[in-house]
């Protein structure tokens, strides 16, 4: 058995200094009933993941996280949105000549709001060194996590 050669990313990647990160661990597995396409009716509480959630766009848009770490909990028009948005940040910096920059966050409050089963609205507050940030964050639970189908920046 031959073992697969090692490929290096261009894109960056967190360093072990980072305290947050999207992994499978912050939605559970399927259910019974999951696995056939059936939703659950009770998904877990989503404050948490609306944390890291609005802390990676913070980082994506100030160009230090890559968005491709977030595609598999972005629906695709908050995917596009962002491609934009990153793509346009980055051209901005190359014109000034900047690099981007670590950034040191910390979270504010956040408020939940739960319109329906499965949907919740979200707004995080991310205080940074410079200024301070509103992210609002729409989620819906699908296929056994949550995905975030509309993100803004404030």
């Amino acid at each position: 058995m031959t073992v697969p050669p090692v490929v290096e990313l261009a894109c960056p990647t967190p360093t072990a200094d980072d305290d947050v990160t999207l992994t499978d661990d912050l939605v559970r597995p399927p259910s019974r009933g999951e696995e056939d396409g059936q939703e659950d009716s009770a998904p877990p509480d989503a404050r948490v993941f609306a944390q890291n959630m609005a802390r990676c766009v913070v980082e994506v848009l100030a160009g230090t996280r890559a968005l491709d770490q977030l595609a598999r909990w972005l629906s695709d028009d908050v995917y596009e949105h962002l491609l934009l948005r990153d793509a346009l940040g980055r051209r901005g910096r190359a014109a000034r000549g900047e690099a981007p920059a670590r950034l040191a966050l910390t979270m504010g409050s956040t408020v939940l709001s739960e319109p329906s089963t499965g949907i919740v609205d979200a707004v995080v507050i991310i205080h940074g060194r410079a200024r301070s940030r509103a992210v609002a964050l729409r989620l819906e639970w699908s296929r056994s996590r949550w995905r975030a189908t509309a993100v803004h920046v404030l």
